[in-house]
């Protein structure tokens, strides 16, 4: 993509909102996951109690993907993003209020609160980042899940100091909350795009956007992001744990291979802007694959500390750039852009949610290390659908309709 424009200072504003977003759900998250440990051995659960437990998040996010684009088509992406990101304050504050006693019908009924106000403004962030990308001329959203990304480095590394120094879950959670709904409370006045279609042409029905799960399209596309996005989402849900069960690390040592992993992982979305400038969404996404896949190899199969910490280097980086590419493809559609992304995610997130919790339950039978070769068969998938990134043409892409900004 290309732009012979300056950006307006609105664009820019609008832009700059969305990596705000990007990053506090990034943080929220990470600063959740990053504990998983110590909550494991405050509940006294075992690896599969706690892949339940995570299911729960899992299951919000999910039912709240699958109606997010009728109520942007609604509401608009604004609204969409700030009762998210306040569902997903108070459920991070539920949640570690939940963990003083510790008492888990309450940090279940935390997370699912947190899921719900994850999946929706999930699916309006990636939307309203795609039409900035558009407006923008140029390839942006690798930048925005870096912010996502960056969001993570900064929850993992907060909670490994957390961990270090014996401080409990709570506080901490509270801390995520505070910040989340604070930046839910900044982006209030700054202008997002509000609508999936232009002013001049009536909004796609309810009928046209369930219609885009019949494209295959669709579903190619949601195959390379539901295989990224494990590659992903295994990684946030048990790559600490792995390093503590499988390699006999600290709590506090396993949230640094977290970090690693989340480090390289922002790196690969820095720099894979200028990649796939050059090669294209296609090879980007084949070159990752194989760079996650050698990366999973070795912390899975070489019992030494080197190879962990390097195996999650290589997993980061080639996990970095599938799902923000998919999202870009899916918002290709010039009508039904929110739609398609809806369902693209939704797709992604019965991977990046559901399966690290699944994965749980079977690491009671073959141990969490070995479990992970789950996600090598789906990496391997997700390279074989590739070619459904392929960019629109330029002519096609100067024919989309331009997001209307407000709400």
């Amino acid at each position: 993509m290309s732009t012979t424009t300056s950006p307006s200072r609105e664009l820019l504003r609008w832009r700059n909102a969305i990596f705000a977003i990007f990053f506090a759900t990034g943080y929220a998250v990470a600063s959740w996951m990053s504990r998983i440990p110590r909550l494991r051995d405050d509940l006294g659960a075992s690896t599969g109690q706690m892949g339940l437990l995570v299911f729960t998040f899992s299951v919000g996010s999910i039912v709240s993907l699958s109606f997010s684009s009728h109520v942007i088509a609604r509401f608009g992406a604004r609204a969409t993003i700030r009762t998210g990101l306040l569902m997903l304050a108070g459920g991070m504050l539920i949640a570690g209020l939940g963990t003083l006693a510790p008492n888990a019908p309450l940090i279940v009924a935390g997370l699912v609160v947190a899921g719900l106000g994850m999946g929706s403004t999930d699916v309006a962030m990636n939307f309203s980042g795609a039409a900035a990308e558009r407006d923008l001329g140029k390839t942006v959203m690798p930048l925005f899940h870096a912010a996502f990304s960056f969001g993570t480095m900064a929850g993992a590394g907060v909670g490994a100091l957390a961990a270090a120094l014996g401080v409990p879950i709570a506080p901490q959670a509270v801390f995520a909350a505070l910040l989340t709904a604070a930046i839910a409370a900044t982006t209030v006045r700054i202008p997002l795009a509000a609508k999936p279609t232009d002013d001049d042409e009536p909004e796609p029905s309810f009928g046209e956007r369930m219609a885009v799960w019949r494209h295959p399209a669709t579903w190619a596309i949601g195959l390379v992001v539901l295989g990224m996005a494990l590659t992903e989402g295994a990684a946030n849900d048990w790559l600490a744990l792995a390093a503590v069960d499988g390699r006999g690390m600290t709590d506090a040592q396993g949230a640094v291979v977290l970090g690693i992993f989340l480090t390289a992982m922002t790196v690969g979305r820095i720099a894979g802007v200028r990649v796939v400038d050059r090669i294209g969404r296609v090879r980007t996404v084949l070159a990752t694959a194989i760079i996650a896949a050698v990366g999973l190899v070795a912390v899975i199969f070489v019992p030494h500390p080197v190879a962990l910490y390097g195996g999650a280097a290589l997993w980061g980086v080639g996990a970095s750039l599938g799902f923000p590419l998919g999202m870009s493809a899916a918002a290709d559609d010039p009508r039904n852009g929110a739609a398609r992304v809806s369902a693209v995610a939704t797709i992604g997130y019965l991977a990046f949610l559901a399966f690290p919790p699944l994965l749980g339950f079977l690491g009671d039978h073959i141990g969490i290390l070995h479990t992970l070769l789950v996600v090598l068969v789906l990496i391997v998938a997700a390279a074989l659908a590739a070619p459904s990134l392929r960019e629109r043409a330029r002519a096609d892409r100067r024919e989309m309709p331009e997001p209307t900004r407000r709400t």
